[in-house]
């Protein structure tokens, strides 16, 4: 799986998501202009020190990111990567859709979004998180998690550790 960030403007929101893709060995994808330094504390404080785990790649802008995945389709085929538009806009719930275990899930600027350039092309790659009453959007960190634990699951959380430890007792008794 593959988190694509479009100019993300909070460092702790990006360190967060960081470590969520630490977590689960998910590619952390950056298309800049972000509002922060990459080697800012507050990026690498969220992360925690999982920083130099992350399968980190950098992007002069959304086309370059396009240019360099030619694998991203919006067909959906068999062994094809799948890119996904998290949008408080869309029609769709993230839980109506299939997540292939290559796809990519973007989300947009915290006060912006993914741009509606963007969203108008792949109307059926919009997916979005219900929410109740006036609220416009969740934390863009959290929306991350939601979505990239649903998409996990769909793939039967491969390669990833599904039984916890106890540190001082055991569970066998």
């Amino acid at each position: 799986m593959n988190i694509v960030l479009h100019e993300p403007g909070i460092a702790l929101n990006t360190g967060n998501i960081g470590r969520t893709c630490a977590a689960t060995n998910t590619g952390l994808h950056l298309i800049k202009p972000y509002a922060f330094r990459i080697t800012e504390k507050e990026i690498k404080r969220a992360g925690m020190d999982y920083w130099d785990k992350i399968r980190l790649s950098e992007y002069l802008n959304f086309e370059d990111f396009l240019s360099k995945h030619p694998e991203v389709t919006d067909e959906g085929k068999p062994g094809k990567a799948r890119l996904w538009y998290a949008t408080t806009k869309a029609r769709q719930c993230y839980t109506d859709v299939s997540f292939g275990p290559e796809d990519y899930i973007m989300l947009g600027n915290e006060s912006r979004g993914i741009p509606e350039e963007i969203l108008i092309e792949h109307p059926e790659r919009c997916i979005r998180i219900p929410m109740w009453g006036e609220i416009r959007s969740l934390n863009l960190a959290n929306s991350a998690a939601i979505i990239l634990y649903e998409a996990l699951r769909q793939n039967g959380f491969e390669h990833m550790e599904k039984r916890g430890e106890l540190h001082r007792l055991s569970w066998d008794g």
